[in-house]
C-alpha cells in the first residue's frame, strides 16, 4: 500500500512540476491550478511542525507567497517535491522562530488581569478631568460662577442671573469668555461662539 502511495505521490508531483513549467511559459490557468492542488500538501507540511491552526495558515501563506517569489527558478528538470517541500519546511521554521522570539517579548492581552486593559482609558479621564478643574479653577470669579450656574447646572439665563447678581448680559459675556479661554487653553479651535452668548 505504502508503494502505491510513493507511486501516487510521485504522479502528483510530476504534474505539479508540468503545471509550474507552463506556468513559466505564462500559461495563468496552470499556474492557478497548481497553487490550489499544493495548498493542501503546504498545509500537511506545515502541520508537522506547527501545533497552532492559525500559525499553520500563516505557514502556509508564506510558502505560497515564497512559490510565487521564486517561481522563475524552478528547474522542470529536477523534481518538483523537494523543490516546494523546502520551501514549505523553511517556511514553517521561519514562524516557529518568529513565534519564538516575540514570545519573550510579548504577552497576549487576554493573559493579562482584566482591570489592566481597562485602566488606561479610565487614567485618562481622571487625567482630563483634573486638569479640567484645574483650568476652571484659574478662572476669574465671574467666569466661574458664569460657566457653572449657565454651562453646568444648565440655568436659564434670567435664573442664572438672579443667583449669581449679574445682568443677563454680563453673564452672557463672562460665559463666552470662559469658553473662549477653555478652548484656548486646551488647543480647540474657537468654532461658532454664538452658543457661548
Amino acid at each position: 500500500m505504502a508503494l502505491g502511495d510513493s507511486a501516487r505521490r510521485s504522479a502528483q508531483e510530476e504534474r505539479w512540476g508540468g503545471l509550474l513549467a507552463a506556468a513559466q511559459a505564462g500559461d495563468a490557468r496552470a499556474y492557478d491550478s497548481l497553487l490550489r492542488e499544493v495548498t493542501p500538501r503546504l498545509r500537511q507540511i506545515a502541520r508537522a511542525r506547527i501545533r497552532d491552526a492559525a500559525e499553520v495558515e500563516d505557514a502556509v501563506q508564506d510558502a505560497l507567497m515564497t512559490i510565487h517569489a521564486l517561481r522563475h527558478t524552478y528547474d522542470p528538470t529536477r523534481p518538483f517535491g523537494p523543490w516546494m517541500s523546502t520551501i514549505a519546511s523553511r517556511r514553517a521554521i521561519d514562524r516557529l522562530r518568529r513565534r519564538g522570539r516575540g514570545a519573550g517579548r510579548e504577552s497576549n492581552i487576554d493573559d493579562l488581569p482584566e482591570s489592566a486593559a481597562s485602566v488606561a482609558p479610565v487614567a485618562e479621564e481622571r487625567i482630563a478631568a483634573r486638569n479640567l478643574r484645574d483650568a476652571v479653577a484659574e478662572l476669574p470669579e465671574s467666569q466661574r460662577t458664569a460657566l457653572r450656574l449657565a454651562k453646568l447646572e444648565d440655568l436659564s439665563l434670567t435664573e442664572a442671573s438672579a443667583r449669581s447678581g449679574l445682568s443677563v448680559g454680563a453673564l452672557k459675556v463672562a460665559t463666552h469668555r470662559a469658553m473662549r479661554s477653555l478652548r484656548r487653553r486646551f488647543g480647540v479651535g474657537e468654532g461658532d461662539d454664538r452658543a457661548d452668548r
